[in-house]
Formats: C-alpha cells, sequence, structure tokens
C-alpha cells in the first residue's frame, strides 16, 4: 500500500474541510431574499390577478409601483390622483405590505404583459427595512429597474427615492432607507431612469415627521399625497412628454 507523506495528506485535508465553506459563503452572498421572486398569499394574490386584468385591456400611460404607501391612491389619495393622474390613463400596481421580492414577482408574472407605458414610477424598498441590509435593498431595487429596461425598454423610468419613515431623523428604519437610497440613485446613469429623492418634501426643517402628513409615520394622508404629486409633477409632466 502506498503512503502520502504525512503534510501532503495534511494539506490535503485542510483543503478537503474548506471547500464547502466557500461554497456556502458564496451562496448566501447571492441569493438573500430581496432579489427571490416570491409570491404572497390570500388577497394579495386576487389584487395582482385583478391588475393584470385591467392592464390586459390596454391603454396604459403611466404606471406607480409600489407597496401600501402606492396602493394608497385609490384610499386617501384618490382625490388627488383623480386630479392629476386621472386623464393620464394611469394605473396602480401597488400592493399592501410589498417588498422587492414580491414586485419582482408580480412583474414577472403579469403586472406589464402587453404594455409599454410612457413612464413607470417605482417607490418600493422600505418593507425591506426590518429584514434587509442597504445593499440588499438595493439590488431589489435595482432587479426590478433591469426588469422594466428588458420588458418595456421605451418606457422611461422615474424612480423615487424611498420616503422618510419614523418620528425624527434618528428612526433606525429610517437610515436603513437613506443608506439604500444613496446606492439606488446611481442607476439614474442609464439614459432611461430618472432618480428623484422627494423626502424632504414631507419633513419639517428639524427632519421630524407630522403626522398631519403620515398619520401612522409611515403610510400618507390626503395632504401627504398632495405632497407627492405636486413634488413629481415637473419632472413627470417631462417625461410624459407634456
Amino acid at each position: 500500500m502506498m503512503m502520502m507523506p504525512r503534510p501532503f495528506a495534511v494539506s490535503l485535508l485542510l483543503v478537503t474541510l474548506m471547500l464547502p465553506c466557500v461554497g456556502y459563503g458564496q451562496a448566501a452572498v447571492s441569493e438573500h431574499d430581496a432579489v427571490k421572486p416570491a409570491p404572497r398569499a390570500g388577497g394579495w394574490m386576487k389584487r395582482h390577478e385583478a391588475m393584470n386584468e385591467r392592464v390586459k385591456q390596454g391603454n396604459v400611460d403611466l404606471v406607480f409601483i409600489g407597496d401600501s404607501i402606492t396602493q394608497g391612491w385609490e384610499g386617501r389619495g384618490k382625490k388627488v390622483w383623480a386630479k392629476y393622474y386621472g386623464k393620464r390613463n394611469a394605473v396602480n400596481l401597488g400592493i399592501g405590505g410589498d417588498r422587492t421580492q414580491h414586485v419582482i414577482w408580480r412583474l414577472d408574472n403579469g403586472n406589464l404583459a402587453g404594455i409599454e407605458p410612457k413612464v413607470a414610477v417605482i417607490m418600493i424598498g422600505t418593507n425591506n427595512s426590518g429584514a434587509n441590509t442597504p445593499d440588499q435593498i438595493a439590488e431589489g431595487v435595482t432587479a426590478i429597474v433591469r426588469q422594466l429596461q428588458k420588458k418595456t425598454p421605451q418606457t422611461k423610468i422615474l424612480l423615487l427615492a424611498t420616503f422618510p419613515r419614523g418620528a425624527s431623523p434618528d428612526d433606525k428604519r429610517r437610515q436603513v432607507n437613506q443608506k439604500s437610497n444613496e446606492l439606488v440613485s446611481k442607476l439614474a446613469a442609464a439614459e432611461t431612469v430618472t432618480y428623484l429623492d422627494i423626502g424632504k418634501e414631507f419633513l419639517a426643517g428639524d427632519g421630524s415627521l407630522s403626522r398631519d402628513i403620515m398619520p401612522d409615520l409611515l403610510h400618507l394622508s390626503e395632504q401627504g399625497y398632495e405632497i407627492w404629486a405636486e413634488s413629481i409633477e415637473p419632472t413627470l409632466a417631462t417625461m410624459v412628454g407634456e
């Protein structure tokens, strides 16, 4: 029986033991949940299917993509939506509770089927801020932008910074959003992407957030939706071609 020299045998053993660790580390970095498409159950799927039915009807020039803050255009923001977007063939693609991974799934499963809007307004990420790092959130937002660029290449993208939340600048999840915003702002280097941070419009001079604008320090009041619409209107009108 042929024997290996002891130093060589020890070295081979160490290399063998290290291989699984290297592979696991790479997988953990590349497969975080913010970029892994995922549907949700219950009423979420019903709303998703209803949005798909609206999209199938065509005549869509403007879409708003996001979470409950976007869906809220149908609630507290209803009058403001009618005022600014009622005659613009606009469709609301917001679902409460959505994170980046849920939007990624939706865009791959019918929300953009057969349409090519003039403009897509994206505001997403705040629901990721409790479980994901700023880098992971930015990767999720980037994936959504890339989907739009691939599926509807003629659509101009108005990418909004995630809105501020919490009573003060010390709010931990607001800080996560601010860091992810800094990262996603770099996407504006692409010709079809315009990045706009309107967060300061919701805040007082000291950075505090009023419950008159966000009653629960997250979701907008009617006044908050008016601020949103007014703040993006000059940019949006140019992008739509008005």
